[in-house]
């Protein structure tokens, strides 16, 4: 059996089925330089990798011993059930194993949208889709905030807007501590390059954008952000089931700074998570790590796996943002 051509230095990543296409007169045009996304971590990386969806001790557990067998790096693995779900003594388990790996521990914060007695998430419109509703759930996140921070939580998961300057406001007065980051939650995500700069502005780290936006859309966010983007290159079911693993070089190329985020589709929810989910919750965990190796082994085969930010590195380098008036 022949090798997979890989490109010659310097020549970029290898698309998919190029060499063949182009003998039979079929070759696509050349990808223009200008697309190309002109930012990167502080490090000089243009991705990261993620592992969503990792509900406790006992799934993070199979994520650090999968991506050891796997040989999978991780940078940071995210929970989607919320802080509240979460004892002390879990959360602090959680954060000491990701502290020996040197990975990125993220915990949503708060009540949300369908966990809310609020009727109209429920509507065929979505209503206000799954922000906080009211003072006491922006309470919650905030308290939320405090309590996992205080145990040594770094990134936080927010998936409203309010929530979202609030704790900026925080961190700026030195409540929360300044490196704490704060990642936007794919059910918020936003889907122009406005919306997304608004985001930054209002204290994001990191920004889950949908997995639906076209090549050209991604090239037209980073025109006016650099903030990192945070993508499913699987996305669950719930968030449309797509899966766009042949377009990992491109998605790096055009959208850099990115995490590419191991999620699975065709599989059951498991949010809000508890041990009736347990065995679930543990066989999905080992299939994202699964998923981002194949993943990985993809960009390898395209030439394109190289320019991966440092692992253990974390925080997203200057940003813009909205000035906090005293």
């Amino acid at each position: 059996m022949k090798d997979t051509p890989v490109p010659a230095p310097g020549a970029g990543p290898r698309r998919p089925g190029a060499a063949a296409l182009t003998a039979l007169g079929l070759g696509a045009a050349p990808l223009s330089p200008a697309d190309a996304s002109p930012h990167s971590f502080p490090d000089g990386g243009s991705w990261r990798t993620e592992v969503p969806s990792v509900e406790g001790p006992e799934a993070l557990g199979v994520v650090l011993k999968e991506s050891a067998r796997l040989d999978v790096p991780v940078h940071r693995v995210s929970q989607g059930s919320g802080v509240w779900m979460l004892s002390d003594a879990e959360i602090t388990e959680m954060v000491e194993g990701c502290a020996e790996r040197d990975i990125e521990l993220c915990l949503f914060t708060g009540p949300r949208g369908t966990w809310d007695t609020g009727a109209s998430v429920r509507t065929d419109s979505g209503g206000a889709g799954l922000r906080s509703r009211g003072h006491d759930a922006l309470a919650g996140c905030v308290e939320d905030a405090l309590r996992a921070t205080g145990l040594g939580v770094k990134c936080l998961l927010v998936a409203d807007e309010g929530v979202l300057w609030t704790l900026h406001r925080l961190r700026g007065q030195g409540v929360l501590p300044a490196d704490t980051t704060f990642k936007v939650s794919a059910l918020i995500g936003p889907v122009n390059p406005a919306s997304y700069a608004v985001f930054e502005q209002l204290g994001a780290d990191s920004i889950n954008i949908p997995s639906d936006l076209t090549l050209a859309q991604f090239t037209e966010i980073r025109r006016v952000s650099r903030a990192p983007m945070d993508l499913y290159i699987e996305a669950p079911d719930d968030l449309g089931g797509f899966v766009r693993m042949y377009e990992v070089a491109e998605l790096i190329r055009r959208g850099a700074p990115l995490y590419l985020k191991f999620g699975l589709s065709r599989a059951p929810g498991i949010y809000p998570y508890g041990q009736h989910l347990r065995e679930l919750a543990l066989a999905t965990a080992k299939e994202r790590v699964r998923r981002g190796r194949l993943a990985l082994d993809l960009l390898a085969r395209h030439g394109a796996d190289g320019d991966m930010a440092a692992l253990g590195t974390r925080l997203p380098g200057p940003l813009n943002r909205f000035e906090i008036s005293s």
